[in-house]
């Protein structure tokens, strides 16, 4: 194990006291007027939006707040999908000296009440009626307005004046935000993010080495369609408006190949789950068009050649074989991402190490990054030129990481956040007095990189005092197409085992290829005894690759999808501690019908 204990990057440029976040925005409305901002999808297409124009609309926007009676640090919710009309209100709140209080479209009337009522807000956006009339049902006696992101909302011109004045106001220490956390456990806690939080996060990634020469240029695109309501997506559409890129959206996500392709972007920001559905998809089209053999063969030419990057290079057989589905398979993938992408963000949750060699294999450098609500996004990134698949890159311009005697991640910088809303009990428990941030994260150092081993909350230990983190097996179990969502158990209990969810799609695709009933019920396949089978053999194959210790000794498959807001985050990070809640009755009849001395064996519903 790595005795390394601190690593960290000197600051390139800090903010100043007066450096807020609408800055970067009114100087590209100055410098480059007529350049492209944005493009909002219509019915013709994608339809430019000058840096002016989106100056002007959120300005306009701004002044009818203030006519409408918001003040200088009301809160102001905004409750939509990844959109243009998004960005433009986070912007005219900031520009009326409010604060912006971000809340998933996703979130259930008792997360949206809990939200309004404990952040306080005043006033609230919406996408559409449906939201507006489920935010006014859950919203408390101070949410005074309503209004839907299409709304013009009427201004004076003493208003207009006032607009400028307030945001002269505001300084770096000013609070710009207040995020929720997504809630694996728990009541969801409000982070306060200031202006100089926010400008910190962008320049640190903005500084670092490479990205400017390599990632952000003058012809870089981006399709966001990660929820805004994410700091990971914010602070990634925040670096645009910083580096003037184009930037598009979409929340349509059953669409969302055909906006890509449209859009064609030189630049993608997803969390892993969506890499390991591109890979999945890809996988059963070859399969299904009888090419199965073909992808399989791409597929480990492609890790392969990713591997030998980070030794001594590809020897001349592995580039002939790498050019040569190069020609017949990736460009292909790469296609379906639009043709024109060559890097991607990846946060959120931990990268499979074989996915990210897949995908660096075939063309896509992703640079994956750590970082939480409470630090505006990232402390650690894999930059360009300093890859380090397999961990999660090396501290930021600005940022310091320290590993603590029992191994958590400790971070400091300009970044972090001040602290919980209106919570100092549980701000107390993570900043401790020399103002260290105790992420509840466990990673070790090696060079200077990290790797992220577990999370505090999450580590199983068994009755034998055998400590387990579960993410591992569990991203092995989850790497085959077939398996959804995996979710280890095993705290004080004498072993390890898991509960699954089966993928849909991938399920179909089973059931043709074993001649199984076309109007089969998904619910019902999953006690058929070969499915169980398959299963049993990718467990197993997973268990070679841990110890004894960490391996899976029974399983139980789920007849239910996880969903989010119910087993899974608007992320679709899993609620471990909801999941074991629901399904307790299956995990104990799990531990009821095994014996720690038995091999694995097939459990069903």
């Amino acid at each position: 194990m790595s005795t390394e204990r601190e690593a960290c990057t000197p600051a390139r440029r800090l903010p100043g006291p007066t450096d807020i976040t609408t800055d970067a925005m009114l100087h590209n409305a100055r410098e480059m007027p007529d350049h492209a901002a944005f493009a909002r999808r219509t019915s013709a297409g994608w339809s430019p939006v000058s840096w002016k124009e989106f100056a002007a609309q959120a300005t306009a926007l701004a002044a009818g707040l203030v006519t409408a009676g918001i003040r200088p640090g009301d809160r102001v919710a905004i409750m939509s999908g990844t959109s243009y009309e998004w960005v433009r209100a986070d912007y005219a709140i900031w520009l009326a000296g409010a604060v912006t209080v971000p809340v998933y479209e996703t979130s259930a009337a008792a997360q949206v009440s809990w939200i309004l009522r404990d952040s306080g807000a005043v006033a609230a956006f919406t996408a559409d009626g449906r939201l507006q009339r489920l935010v006014m049902d859950a919203a408390p006696v101070s949410v005074r307005q309503v209004w839907r992101l299409t709304d013009v909302l009427p201004a004076t011109d003493a208003a207009a004046a006032e607009v400028e004045r307030r945001r002269l106001a505001l300084t770096a220490d000013s609070l710009a935000t207040i995020v929720y956390t997504s809630g694996t456990t728990g009541r969801a806690k409000g982070c306060r993010l200031s202006h100089g939080n926010l400008v910190s996060a962008v320049r640190s990634v903005v500084h670092a080495d490479g990205i400017r020469e390599q990632v952000i240029g003058p012809h870089t695109s981006v399709l966001l369609f990660l929820p805004l309501a994410h700091i990971l997506a914010r602070v990634v559409q925040l670096i645009a408006v910083h580096t003037a890129v184009l930037t598009a959206h979409t929340s349509d996500l059953p669409h969302l190949s055909e906006h890509l392709g449209a859009f064609r972007p030189t630049l993608v920001l997803a969390v892993p789950r969506v890499f390991e559905k591109f890979h999945d998809r890809a996988e059963r089209a070859a399969v299904s068009s009888g090419r199965g053999r073909l992808f399989h063969a791409a597929e480990r030419v492609a890790i392969a050649y990713s591997r030998s990057l980070d030794g001594a290079g590809p020897r001349r057989g592995l580039r002939l074989r790498h050019r040569f589905f190069e020609l017949t398979v990736y460009r292909r993938l790469r296609a379906a991402l639009g043709g024109r992408v060559r890097h991607a963000v990846s946060g959120g949750a931990p990268l499979p190490t074989r996915l990210a060699h897949f995908l660096r294999g075939i063309g896509l450098t992703v640079l994956e990054g750590y970082g939480l609500t409470e630090t505006a996004a990232g402390v650690t990134f894999n930059l360009p030129d300093a890859q380090r698949i397999g961990t999660v890159g090396r501290p930021l311009p600005g940022c310091r990481v320290r590993i603590a005697d029992d191994g958590e991640v400790l971070v400091k910088g300009a970044n972090v956040f001040s602290g919980y809303w209106r919570n100092d009990r549980a701000t107390a428990e993570v900043i401790d007095e020399s103002g260290w941030f105790h992420t509840g994260d466990l990673g070790e150092l090696a060079d200077g990189y990290l790797s992220i081993t577990g999370r505090r909350k999450d580590l199983i230990v068994t009755s034998s005092g055998k400590n387990v983190a579960p993410a591992p097996i569990e991203d092995r179990v989850r790497a085959h197409q077939l398996i959804d969502q995996c979710v280890v158990v095993g705290d004080n209990r004498p072993f390890v085992t898991a509960l699954l969810t089966i993928d849909r799609d991938a399920l179909s695709e089973w059931r043709r290829s074993t001649g199984k009933r076309e109007d089969a019920n998904p619910a019902d396949l999953v006690t058929d005894a070969d499915l169980l089978r398959t299963v049993q053999a990718l467990v197993d194959e997973a268990n070679r690759e841990v110890s004894q210790a960490e391996s899976i000794r029974g399983f139980h498959v789920l007849s239910a999808e996880f969903t989010v807001n119910e087993e899974l985050t608007p992320t679709e990070k899993v609620r471990r501690e909801r999941v074991l809640t629901k399904y307790a009755d299956v995990v104990e009849s799990m531990y009821a019908q095994r014996s720690p001395d038995l091999g694995p064996r097939v459990q069903g519903p």
